[in-house]
């Protein structure tokens, strides 16, 4: 009886760590949002040295500061996050658009609304030879930088893959060019660890037409 009092009691008054772990979250989400970092580690190991914090069991779970981002986003950054995230979305329908040939997804904070100002674009395009991304970014204007990821797609498993850099209606744009039947398997989301959620062109443009009806949208 005495043991399950002590279970309600801990329940009910979150330990040290608990709080702890919670104020890192907010400190590295804090972090994220203000200074445009992309990184959940090295915002979590700015955190923990703001905070003097040595303690790497208290640290917490990408999921807690994704979570407390979107948080920050809701108190701090009300209106010109709606903004700022509809400019972006935008921007990566007419990317899609443009390069629909090569079955373009959105994924990442752009999709999941997380994004702070300083987010980039981040796309999924499918094709057996990446030259054919950058030839149709050539034949359209559009300036372009070549890169290369490391893209995990399992625990065990990481892929290097091509990608493109370039700007749409001063949007940055990060693609990452798949094999074509890339399609059938999303890489894992550096956040939980499940497979990356990926949106077509028509369901972002759907997305877009949401929060546009929302009435937070076009405050200010």
């Amino acid at each position: 009886h005495n043991h399950r009092a002590a279970v309600l009691m801990a329940k009910r008054h979150p330990t040290r760590s608990e709080n702890l772990r919670r104020v890192l979250a907010q400190e590295s989400a804090r972090i994220m949002a203000e200074h445009g970092i992309r990184d959940f580690r090295v915002a979590k190991r700015k955190a923990a040295e703001r905070l003097g914090v040595a303690d790497g069991a208290v640290l917490p779970k990408n999921t807690e500061i994704e979570a407390a981002l979107a948080e920050y986003q809701r108190l701090f950054r009300r209106e010109s996050h709606v903004k700022s995230l509809h400019a972006q979305r935008r921007a990566a329908l007419r990317a899609m658009r443009r390069l629909s040939e090569f079955e373009p997804r959105l994924v990442g904070p752009v999709l999941t609304g997380t994004a702070t100002e300083h987010s980039e674009v981040q796309l999924h395009l499918f094709a057996d030879y990446a030259e054919s991304v950058t030839i149709k970014l050539i034949d359209a204007g559009i300036p372009y930088e070549v890169t290369e990821r490391r893209v995990k797609m399992s625990a065990e498993r990481v892929i290097s893959c091509p990608g493109v850099r370039f700007e749409m209606d001063d949007q940055a744009i990060d693609a990452t060019v798949f094999p074509a039947d890339g399609i059938r398997q999303a890489p894992v989301s550096p956040v939980d660890g499940k497979p990356m959620r990926r949106a077509d062109a028509d369901e972002l443009e759907e997305l877009i037409e949401r929060s546009a009806a929302s009435p937070l949208y076009g405050l200010g």
